[in-house]
């Protein structure tokens, strides 16, 4: 799939400074822009590694500031906002090509008869990104300049001048504060603060909106058409030569072609959203994992877990996946599976992250066959259940009375509705959440099939027999208005229209199998109230306390997070919940195949506004919500991808 903008969209800089790119490293770490070349988030860069685990991302090489020099005449290509006021220079305004094919970024900037290209691409596994520009067109040589802008802060902060950086000047140009290495043609050494750098975004989100940044020279070429220059910069260890920009991008597009073909996609859409799901699979401290979100997420293990099936089964990835699997379970403790999180630390701090790895374990077994994990991994699931049963961290635990899980402490919110404004939860969820009953029955009959111990299979089969009882008899609302989103909470029962009671019809064998009444009722009430062309909302704009809009400071957005705010992942719930009660699906998601073009290119947003015209919010790439679209997408076109035709198909292309 090629995502392509012209002169009128990539030449504006409002409109196409609101579309980004990404390029990553396998490492944590990533490259990413606008179409325009704004920075507009302190977040981009062309080199930002993750130098201890992708909680901990610094931002090194910020951008390479080129020139074209025709005759006497100069072009500036770069476009630059300052605090002062005004864009300058505006060489977008000479941008008329902006393009994404095989996941490599693509720029064509013309003056008169003069056409210059850049294109850019990582390395899999080494920090380091490759910068190739190219004479595509000219009458006679012309001279490239670029100049390195840099700085080594962290994604999350900002750096101003204060002293001189430490370069370091090396034979094909320089090493900036031991951190990290730019090399190319026809460096000079050159040194001055660039003041002032102001990033829209930040401002939009009600944080720090500027920061100064380190000229550290210039490379310059003289090229003649057809001609090419390289830059290449890589993270601390450099030791030895770079690599080669121009290998670099070849490598990329390789590896792009091998997934695709790995993946056995049937269409334009579903490659690129094989790519953009490997953008989020990672390797870190030696083992496999998944990022949550780009720019500012690290690792999430619910996220991971949710994400299972649509980053690793639906691109033929099964072996990297039961690594996944394998290592997560190795986190479990008191029953919990560890939620990685952004701090860099284990945290045990979910009702729901332990639940989906359960899930993610019987969907690795359905479609792969692989029940080999599933012995070994038994355990594990036996020791999730007793100690749910038992009682864990949080007050999580089995009521007895009903065999429906509960869970809630002060300050804590455990669902994936985890908001927090100054450390009190928006959405605190305490009590027995829906979503996270559904799969706890799912957790109690994937641990009566792949139990060891023939007393225990008997004894969980039992208990979510129970439980599924319980659960019909407590969440189906009387009114007919679908299924309550929490029961037995601090205020009673939870009657608010939510999207989370789809679980309970779109997961196998759901928790309200056989109750045809009960499931349309779940799924008439989201579709009526939640269904947007992006996703669902979190909320009923019938309720109270809906807000429309997710944007503003930290506290408004945190506000409207789980409050109305479309979330795009949640389409793979509605998708099966609506297919499993007959609810038509056409055309259910042309909405989403067309923001892969939108805003973050060629991949889907984390969140987008409640309110028409939906526009996207939050993390530009998100794993869950290119997961899902993936997962859905494919076993729409090719319904018996689930289950044994998907096994078949993995051994087939395997």
């Amino acid at each position: 799939m090629k995502i392509s903008l012209g002169p009128e969209t990539c030449g504006s800089v409002d409109e196409g400074s609101r579309r980004e790119w990404l390029v990553t490293d396998g490492l944590g770490g990533y490259a990413m822009g606008t179409a325009t070349g704004l920075r507009t988030r302190r977040y981009h860069g062309l080199l930002v590694p993750s130098v201890g685990g992708p909680a901990e991302r610094m931002l090194g090489l910020v951008s390479l500031e080129a020139v074209l020099v025709i005759g006497d005449a100069r072009f500036a290509l770069a476009t630059d906002e300052w605090a002062a006021g005004g864009v300058s220079p505006r060489g977008c305004e000479l941008l008329v090509h902006f393009q994404l094919e095989d996941g490599v970024p693509r720029w064509r900037w013309q003056i008169g008869d003069v056409v210059l290209e850049r294109e850019l691409a990582m390395g899999r596994g080494r920090a380091a990104v490759g910068v190739v520009h190219r004479l595509v067109r000219a009458d006679r040589p012309v001279r490239l300049e670029l100049t390195p802008l840099c700085t080594w802060r962290s994604v999350h902060g900002e750096r101003f001048a204060y002293g001189t950086p430490v370069v370091e000047s090396v034979a094909d140009g320089f090493v900036f504060e031991n951190a990290f290495r730019v090399g190319g043609a026809g460096w000079t050494q050159g040194g001055e603060w660039y003041s002032g750098v102001r990033a829209r975004e930040e401002a939009a989100r009600g944080l720090n909106d500027r920061e100064d940044v380190w000229a550290a020279g210039r490379f310059s070429s003289f090229l003649t058409p057809g001609e090419i220059h390289e830059v290449t910069a890589a993270a601390a260890p450099f030791d030895g030569s770079l690599p080669s920009a121009v290998e670099l991008i070849a490598n990329a597009r390789a590896r792009a072609a091998d997934l695709v073909r790995r993946a056995d996609v049937t269409d334009a859409i579903d490659a690129q959203l094989v790519l953009a799901a490997d953008s989020f699979t990672i390797e870190t401290s030696g083992r496999p994992t998944a990022v949550a979100g780009y720019p500012w997420f690290g690792e999430w293990s619910r996220d991971l877990m949710t994400s299972y099936e649509g980053l690793y089964l639906s691109t033929n990835r099964p072996d990297e996946g039961r690594e996944v699997l394998r290592t997560s379970a190795a986190t479990v403790s008191e029953g919990m599976l560890a939620n990685t999180a952004d701090t860099g630390s284990l945290e045990y701090n979910t009702i729901d992250g332990t639940l989906w790895f359960v899930h993610a374990l019987e969907r690795h077994i359905a479609v792969t066959g692989d029940h080999d994990l599933g012995a070994e991994l038994a355990p594990v699931v036996d020791q999730i259940i007793e100690h749910h049963l038992a009682g864990t961290r949080y007050g999580i635990h089995v009521d007895p009375a009903d065999g429906l899980l509960a869970g809630g402490a002060d300050g804590a919110a455990l669902t994936w509705m985890d908001a927090r404004i100054n450390g009190v939860p928006v959405s605190a969820r305490s009590g027995k959440p829906v979503e996270v009953n559904a799969l706890w029955i799912r957790a109690l009959e994937v641990g009566a099939t792949t139990s060891a111990n023939a007393e225990s299979a008997a004894r969980h089969s039992d208990l979510a027999a129970t439980a599924r009882r319980s659960f019909r008899a407590r969440f189906v609302r009387p009114d007919g208005g679908g299924l309550y989103d929490v029961v037995d909470g601090p205020g009673g029962d939870d009657a608010r229209v939510r999207p989370n009671q789809l679980l309970a019809v779109s997961l196998p064998n759901p928790a309200l199998a056989g109750d045809h009444d009960a499931s349309r009722a779940a799924v008439d009430a989201c579709r009526r109230s939640l269904l947007t062309p992006l996703g669902l909302r979190s909320l009923s704009p019938e309720d109270p306390g809906y807000k429309p809009l997710h944007r503003g400071g930290p506290a408004e957005r945190d506000a409207a997070y789980h409050a109305g705010t479309v979330w795009p992942w949640l389409i793979g719930p509605y998708v099966d919940a609506a297919r499993a009660v007959g609810v038509p699906l056409d055309g259910i998601l042309d909405g989403l195949d067309a923001h892969i073009g939108e805003w973050g290119l060629g991949s889907i947003s984390e969140t987008a506004d409640g309110a028409a015209p939906h526009e996207a919010t939050g993390c530009p790439f998100q794993a869950w919500s290119v997961a899902e679209m993936l997962r859905v997408r494919r076993s729409l076109l090719v319904p018996e991808r689930s289950g044994a035709g998907a096994r078949d198909a993995l051994v087939q292309r395997g």
